[in-house]
């Protein structure tokens, strides 16, 4: 059983909320916590009363990325096999975050690095207090962007940037990184969790079975010819032609009203 004062939990409404909560360690991941955070992303995945999640972290940072404390090579009796870590506990993780047919919000709260950052970057909407840094701190530990590194920073801010901030290891402030358009949007650090929960609660309330599709297409497209593109938009829109938040959302707009919306396919 994972230790689940790692991380935190709370259903408001269909908002749920996750907090990385190892603050005295700038909420860098250990086992536990690892373990810990794919339970509640498994949580969100099977529970239909949670139609939003917000990923947030406690105290002073988001997540300094793996806990190096477990890496001590005076401690060891060779070198740590990093793979393993990747496939076992990041990679299981990453693919709950990319495939939860759920909005996934991300309030980087503080510094987010390494994989910590990563993390943060595989999220659908990413916010981030204005004294939050994003550091790709591989480079100096010898390593490989990783957590989705590689992949996601190439797509959101272009080979050349990807390249520079990942060989560099030199922070990224929060308003550069929007500027970039590697996160949606940084906030007064006093108003980060207010922006993020109020965003978080309207998704909730939201279209969500449609809104988990409009994901998927989303990611889909980078890797997608135009005409496949057309295909699997032609197929997820007749699955959510078929919702009942489809036929609400019709009856609202011709009945003058707010919608009722469930998230529920049918």
């Amino acid at each position: 059983m994972a230790d689940e004062a790692s991380v935190l939990t709370s259903l408001d409404g269909g908002l749920f909320t996750v907090t990385l909560n190892r603050p005295d360690k700038l909420n860098s991941f250990n086992e536990a916590q690892h373990a810990a955070l794919r339970e509640a992303l498994e949580e969100a995945t099977r529970n239909d009363a949670i139609r939003a999640v917000l990923l947030t972290g406690a105290g002073r940072a988001f997540c300094a990325g793996q806990d190096l404390g477990d890496r001590d090579p005076r401690k060891m009796d060779g070198p740590p096999d990093l793979s393993a870590t990747l496939r076992d506990l990041y990679a299981p993780t990453l693919t709950l975050i990319r495939t939860l047919e759920k909005p996934v919000i991300c309030a980087v709260n503080g510094v987010a690095a390494g994989a910590g950052a990563n993390i943060a970057l595989a999220c659908d909407i990413v916010l981030a207090a204005r004294s939050a840094k994003f550091i790709q701190a591989f480079a100096k530990l010898g390593l490989v962007p990783d957590a989705g590194g590689s992949w996601s920073l190439a797509r959101l801010i272009g080979e050349a940037r990807a390249k520079a901030v990942a060989m560099t290891a030199v922070p990224v402030p929060a308003e550069q990184a929007e500027s970039w358009g590697m996160i949606w949007k940084a906030v007064d650090d006093e108003r980060l969790m207010e922006e993020a929960t109020e965003l978080g609660r309207q998704l909730a309330d939201g279209p969500t079975f449609g809104l988990g599709k409009t994901k998927l297409a989303i990611q889909a497209a980078a890797t997608n010819s135009f005409s496949e593109q057309l295909e699997l938009e032609a197929q997820l829109q007749g699955e959510c032609g078929r919702s009942s938040d489809y036929a609400e959302g019709v009856l609202a707009f011709m009945e003058k009203r707010p919608a009722k919306f469930t998230g529920k396919p049918s």
